[in-house]
């Protein structure tokens, strides 16, 4: 048999979007870690954040680094998404107040460094999160039912 788009489920066209957005996505916040630490940039992000008040900035630096690099491994994977995906989106949402939404919503053209990358990004993290969730209602189901 074909797999041809005629043949193929929604649900399995469904499921294959999202792992390709997971794969796409680790690849892009991998790149944010790996161009850090490439370009001897975790140590000013660490100055950075200590001067906007952040304790250890350095630590945190070198944390959410780290986390880029090798979370994304795990979330291509599609290993502990659901954490993975909240972290990131934390990340991103301080790094949207902190930097870009000062500067408008505009990444490129009618602004500069805006919000509406930092955007995206967190809603499709959510997104992917979101089908991670444990099913709890299956859980009280089965509780119900034994």
């Amino acid at each position: 048999m074909t797999l041809s788009p005629n043949n193929i489920s929604s649900a399995h066209r469904f499921e294959r979007i999202l792992l390709v957005q997971r794969i796409v996505l680790s690849i892009i916040i991998a790149a944010h870690g790996i161009a850090r630490y490439w370009f001897d940039a975790v140590d000013p992000f660490g100055v950075w954040l200590g001067s906007q008040g952040f304790p250890l900035g350095n630590v945190i630096a070198y944390s959410i680094t780290i986390i880029e690099i090798f979370g994304a491994i795990f979330l291509a994977l599609g290993r502990f998404v659901l954490p993975l995906c909240l972290i990131y989106t934390t990340v991103y949402f301080l790094g949207l107040i902190l930097v870009h939404a000062p500067e408008g919503w505009f990444v490129v053209g009618l602004g500069r460094n805006g919000m509406e990358y930092s955007v995206l990004l967190i809603v499709c993290l959510l997104g992917i999160g979101y089908q991670h969730l444990p099913n709890f209602s299956r859980r009280v189901n089965k509780q119900n039912d034994a």
